[in-house]
Parts: C-alpha cells; sequence; structure tokens
C-alpha cells in the first residue's frame, strides 16, 4: 500500500531520527515506535495536493500523518519534538541526535505547513467558482440576523443582572480557556519528563555495565599483579641462595642464568601490567565523569518534577476558582430568574390596572 503511494509522490526532505508515540491509555507515557534511528520524510502527493509525513519500518508505517495547516511542531528539548495528529487520534514524538537536525525539521515542517495552507486556500477558491450557488445565501442570513428583534428589554434593577451575569459568562470562558492552556503545558511538561527518564535510564544503565566491567578488571589486574610480585621476591630469594652457594654446588651458573632470565622476564610483564593498570585507572575517572554528569541529569529531572507539581498545584487553586465562579453565576442566574418573576407580575398588574382605567374612562 505504501509504496504504491510513495511512487506517485514527491519527497521533499528526510532526516533521521528515533520515533514515539503517546500511550493511548495513558496520554501521558511515550511508547517507542522503532528499536533504532529511522528516516523520516516529508511527500508531497500532486494529484491530491496533500502533504505527509512519512516514515517506514521494514514493511510497517510507523509514521503516516497528513499536514494541515493548525497543525503545530513543538520543540519540547533541545533533541525532541513533537507535533498531534487529530486524524489518527495520537501524538507523535521525534528525538534527533543534534540540534541542528531538530531545527532543520521544525523549519521544513514549517514551510510545508505553510505550502498545506495555500494549497488549501486554492483548492476552496476552485471549488466556489465551480459551485457559485453555494455562497447565495450567506448574505439573507446576515441580513436576518441583522434584522432580528430582541426578545425583552425592560429598565430597571433586572437589567443590571443580565448584565452581571453576560460579564459573567465573559469571564467563566476567559478561565475556562486559561486552564486548558495550564492543562496543555502540564501534559507537554511530562511529556518532557517522560523523554528525559528514557535516555536516563539507558544512560544509567550504559554507565553501570562500564563502570562494574572496569572494577572486575582492576581486581582481576591486582590480584595477578600481586601474584607477579610474589613470585619475583621467590625468585629473587632462590637467586641470592643460589649466590651463596654457587661455590659448593656444579652446574650452578647455568640455573642463575635461567633464572635470571626468567626473572628479567618476569619484571617485563610486571611492567606491562602496571602500564595496563595505569591505563584502566584513567578509563575509571573517565566513568567518574559519567557518573557526575549522570547525576547532574538526575538533578534536572527532579526540578522538573518539581516544576510539574507546582503546574498541578496551580491548576487545582484554578479548578477551585473556577467551581466558586460556577456556583457565583449559579447563584446570579436564580437572582436573575426571581427579578423576571417580579417583573412579570407587575406587567401582569399594570396591564390590569390600565384595563380598569380604560373602563372607568368609557363610563
Amino acid at each position: 500500500m505504501y509504496p504504491q503511494h510513495r511512487e506517485r509522490e514527491q519527497p521533499l526532505f528526510s532526516a533521521r531520527a528515533h520515533v514515539f508515540q503517546i500511550d493511548p491509555a495513558t496520554k501521558r507515557n511515550w511508547i517507542p515506535a522503532s528499536k533504532h534511528a529511522v528516516t523520516v520524510s516529508f511527500f508531497y502527493d500532486a494529484n491530491r495536493s496533500v502533504y505527509r509525513i512519512i516514515s517506514v519500518g521494514g514493511t510497517k508505517a510507523i509514521i503516516n500523518s497528513t499536514i494541515t495547516p493548525n497543525m503545530t511542531f513543538t520543540k519540547t528539548s533541545q533533541k525532541f519534538g513533537q507535533w498531534a495528529d487529530s486524524r489518527a487520534n495520537t501524538v507523535y514524538g521525534l528525538g534527533f541526535a543534534t540540534e541542528q537536525q531538530l531545527q532543520q525539521f521544525s523549519e521544513r515542517f514549517k514551510e510545508v505547513k505553510e505550502a498545506a495552507r495555500l494549497a488549501r486556500e486554492k483548492s476552496q477558491e476552485k471549488f466556489e467558482l465551480t459551485n457559485p450557488a453555494l455562497n447565495i445565501a450567506a448574505p439573507q442570513d446576515l441580513s436576518e440576523d441583522r434584522q432580528s428583534p430582541p426578545l425583552l428589554c425592560v429598565n430597571g434593577p433586572g437589567e443590571d443582572k443580565l448584565f452581571r451575569s453576560q460579564s459573567a459568562d465573559i469571564e467563566l470562558s476567559s478561565e475556562k480557556e486559561r486552564i486548558k492552556k495550564m492543562l496543555s503545558e502540564g501534559s507537554i511538561c511530562e511529556m518532557n519528563l517522560e523523554a528525559e527518564l528514557f535516555t536516563l535510564q539507558d544512560s544509567n544503565a550504559k554507565l553501570v555495565t562500564a563502570l562494574q566491567e572496569a572494577n572486575a578488571s582492576v581486581e582481576q589486574w591486582k590480584k595477578q599483579l600481586a601474584a607477579y610480585q610474589e613470585e619475583t621476591e621467590r625468585l629473587r630469594d632462590q637467586v641470592a641462595e643460589l649466590e651463596a652457594h654457587g661455590t659448593r654446588q656444579g652446574g650452578s651458573d647455568t640455573v642463575k642464568d635461567e633464572l635470571t632470565q626468567s626473572l628479567e622476564e618476569l619484571e617485563a610483564l610486571l611492567k606491562a601490567k602496571d602500564e595496563e593498570i595505569h591505563i584502566l585507572q584513567s578509563k575509571k575517572s573517565d566513568l567518574r565523569e559519567l557518573e557526575q554528569e549522570r547525576e547532574e541529569a538526575v538533578r534536572r529531572l527532579q526540578e522538573l518534577e518539581a516544576r510539574n507539581s507546582e503546574l498541578e498545584q496551580r491548576v487545582q487553586s484554578v479548578e477551585q476558582t473556577l467551581t466558586s465562579s460556577l456556583e457565583e453565576r449559579a447563584r446570579a442566574d436564580g437572582e436573575v430568574q426571581r427579578l423576571i418573576e417580579v417583573l412579570d407580575v407587575k406587567i401582569f398588574d399594570l396591564n390590569n390596572l390600565r384595563q380598569s382605567l380604560a373602563k372607568l374612562i368609557d363610563k
């Protein structure tokens, strides 16, 4: 299916990145869609005038997202970005190797989104030109709306209450928009935390493995070094003993030469092992620096979690404010309803009085 589409589509831009999708159950956690970096490309379908982002892993399409003018690509960190696809009902995330690649992808996304907007406007204009009868009813509807009379307007205390109710509706809608904005910021922050936590866990596992291997190697070389030192001391004692008894034992010169040669070989081997131990110790210092970087990343993660908790507290306080606003609005609506009922009674009484006065005048 996808290769046939791609034959008629023109590739515009390609980049390699790790692909993630939002967890449909929690809408917070990231799920890796690829085990390694894959190619993510922009395509243009000339027959349908549609721009799409496509990424294929093996024989399976990982990303098949149609770009619309209301889409937005958000850079949530130095190497990570995301966008929401309402048609696919998911959120895609891309992790790049460098910040420059992320910047290039973001700029190309903006360009393609603008091109999609222009293509949609051209298609709408073409459709309106081919179907002119669809725009006839619009002016009449507008004129009817403008000429429609108001329902009722009564001067008095009720008019002030109605105005207060309308202003309360406006404040309530603005409060809802602010809450939605804060909730979206909180979800983006949580997504960033999940992505950074995933990266930190991977780095932490690599560091722990490297430290364990280095420690095991150092311990092994230390044991070998101790064994070589003991062997060297033993051979030195044998050489000294042979030198002391060299005059009384025949053939001791040959044994002494062999032992001296063995001692020299062991000393050379000992120097080589010392150099290897120094190299391992230098590598261990590099691992300590990596451990410090990991601790710094953990500290940053804790700060982000604290910020996320602060945002949650702010959202809770805003929800409480919204609840109190709703209660106040309900009270205002009840008061307005009561005033309308009183006004209806007064109008009915005035009507009866007018009819009575008219009868008296007739008499």
